[in-house]
């Protein structure tokens, strides 16, 4: 008997569509040279990763029999209690407004999923965290680029659109230590958009997975997102306790927790019910343990960014404007001469030794030009002596 053989059956049309953005997974960032130094990613530090703590909290769950059976179940899908309590006392509002995610991405496309209709406006970052616009092909969502400056997104350029007409549906930003750019929303600018999003009645969703990494100058406070009902907070536990736990969480208002879960439950259900509690008795164990662990981290990342600005300015003098960072893993300095060919320079820098995100690939809009004045360099994982080496390296290239 012969058997036909069909074509494999197609993929959907969605699953056609979904894009990888530039930088992230571009296989041009590869180098042959055995001692690159990538700047690529907001990577912790090694070092700032409390390592003996995890092991011993490992031990003490797998040694108590209830502890362990309870883990190794089903857990609710807002997150197990006392995590979501810890959360909720960090933050300054009801537990009851915590639901535990997969991280920091995985919260961004359950807040999408909840509050974009499909095709609508989303007002978003120039430059953006890149991987949001993949967060938003979920909702097949059109783009609305809004400027960033040192302050944060520029909420009065925001205004004036809305006010001669233009409508969203969300708008989305990095508030502290904004990804790319470095920069901070100040508490003006939040409570300004806080009350844009109830005139216009769109939603905000602020990305903040940066905020305990500030090393220097002032917190502008949470106070004015968590006190509107139109705003959605996503945060993670991947740059303090590293992204390979998957933990992060949302501050929802109360009117979105039923619709978030209900949509969870037709994903993933739950976080691990074994990251969770683990994640959980690392902080309920000793209430000073988190800002015991981020003292040093933000030292480290301190000395880093100091190392990486002082660098550039000494071996590459008058070549980049450069904003020493007040947190966060990013510097963002830019080209002084714009007769420079940044992807040109790019790909020198690559057969030097030093890799790094192209600032074109962080633009939103179709004008990519400001963007690809700058670098995006990634300074958390480095040492300073690999931070210089990177800078001679740099500047040689250029």
């Amino acid at each position: 008997m012969t058997i036909a053989v069909t074509a494999a059956p197609p993929i959907s049309s969605f699953a056609q569509t979904l894009s990888e953005p530039a930088g992230f997974g571009d296989q041009s960032l590869i180098t042959s040279r055995p001692d690159a130094i990538r700047l690529l990613g907001g990577i912790p530090a090694p070092q700032a990763l409390p390592l003996p703590d995890i092991a011993r909290v490992s031990a003490e769950l797998w040694t108590d029999r209830t502890a362990a059976t309870a883990a190794l179940q089903y857990s609710s899908s807002t997150g197990l209690s006392g995590l979501r309590e810890w959360i909720a006392r960090r933050e300054g509002v009801d537990p009851a407004r915590i639901v535990i995610t997969n991280g920091g991405l995985h919260g961004l496309s359950l807040a999408v999923l909840t509050v974009v209709e499909r095709g609508s406006s989303v007002a978003v970052d120039d430059p953006i965290f890149p991987l949001f616009l993949r967060v938003l092909e979920l909702a097949d969502g059109s783009v609305r680029p809004i400027p960033v400056d040192p302050e944060g997104l520029d909420v009065a350029a925001l205004a004036d659109r809305l006010a001669g007409g233009e409508r969203i549906s969300a708008l989305y930003t990095v508030p502290d230590f904004h990804n790319p750019s470095q920069g901070t929303l100040t508490a003006q600018r939040r409570r300004a958009l806080v009350e844009l999003a109830g005139q216009y009645g769109f939603w905000l969703v602020i990305d903040n997975p940066y905020r305990e990494l500030r090393f220097a100058g002032q917190d502008q406070g949470l106070s004015a997102f968590h006190g509107s009902d139109r705003t959605i907070v996503v945060n993670t536990f991947t740059k303090t306790l590293g992204p390979g736990w998957r933990v992060g969480w949302l501050v929802l208002p109360e009117s979105l927790v039923d619709p978030v879960v209900r949509l969870r439950n037709r994903l993933d259900g739950h976080t691990s019910t074994v990251t969770q509690a683990l994640v959980e008795h690392l902080l309920l164990t000793d209430p000073a343990w988190f800002d015991t662990v981020l003292a040093p981290a933000r030292r480290l990342y301190r000395d880093r960014a100091i190392a990486l600005a002082d660098a550039l300015a000494v071996e590459a003098p008058g070549a980049f404007r450069i904003t020493r960072p007040e947190g966060g893993l990013f510097l963002w300095p830019r080209l002084t001469d714009d007769r420079v060919d940044a992807g040109a320079l790019a790909a020198r820098a690559a057969d030097a030794g030093v890799l790094y995100q192209q600032g074109a690939f962080f633009s939103s809009g179709a004008d990519t030009w400001e963007s690809s004045r700058h670098l995006r360099l990634a300074y958390g994982d480095r040492t300073p002596a690999e931070l210089r080496e990177a800078a001679r390296r740099l500047a040689a290239a250029l």
